[in-house]
């Protein structure tokens, strides 16, 4: 009887094992749900280092004595281009929104800021991405929803536009609102 090599067994194992994990993952829930690790815990720290002349992010932004949001952007980043008029809605409705700029160049977003308004109450600038590694976002644009101790509640992962806005982030913002 020939010997069989375990380097012939391993390939199929690890194929096997691979499709048994999309299997798995195929069939969760919610598979297009990017879960936080974030949601009931108290909001990480945001870096202290500002944009430009733009006010920076203290301790006390972060726990505002109501609903706030942190929306994590950059002036490179096409979605978070075509969310800003909503952001600058939101602002004007009296909304507080913490904008932190990540991986980006001070002088292009401070010109962003300038060319298309500002809707942020303070500005964090993150050129390497620590704060968004802290506060475990993706990729921009990325909105977490604060209630008013500073505790996520809520993290939506793209931009806040469409459909998915209104469906999803909308009623978590309005839900956070009314537990006020």
């Amino acid at each position: 009887m020939p010997k069989v090599s375990p380097l012939m067994i391993a390939p199929p194992l690890i194929f096997a094992g691979f499709v048994a994990l999309a299997g798995i993952g195929m069939f969760r829930d919610n598979p297009n749900d990017l879960p936080s690790t974030m949601i009931g815990q108290a909001a990480p720290a945001i870096t202290s280092d500002v944009l430009g002349d733009y006010p920076g992010v203290t301790p006390e932004a972060m726990a505002t004595g109501e609903v706030t949001l942190v929306n994590f952007w950059a002036s490179w980043c096409p979605p978070c281009r075509a969310e800003h008029p909503n952001l600058l809605r939101m602002a004007a409705e009296g909304m507080p929104i913490i904008g932190v700029n990540f991986k980006d160049q001070a002088g292009t977003a401070t010109r962003y800021l300038d060319d298309d308004g500002n809707p942020f109450e303070a500005v964090a600038f993150d050129p390497q991405g620590r704060t968004a590694i802290d506060w475990g976002v993706t990729a921009p644009p990325e909105t977490f929803i604060l209630d008013a101790e500073g505790t996520v509640l809520f993290r939506f992962a793209g931009p806040l536009i469409g459909s998915d806005y209104e469906q999803r982030f909308l009623p978590e913002l309005e839900k956070a609102r009314a537990a006020q």
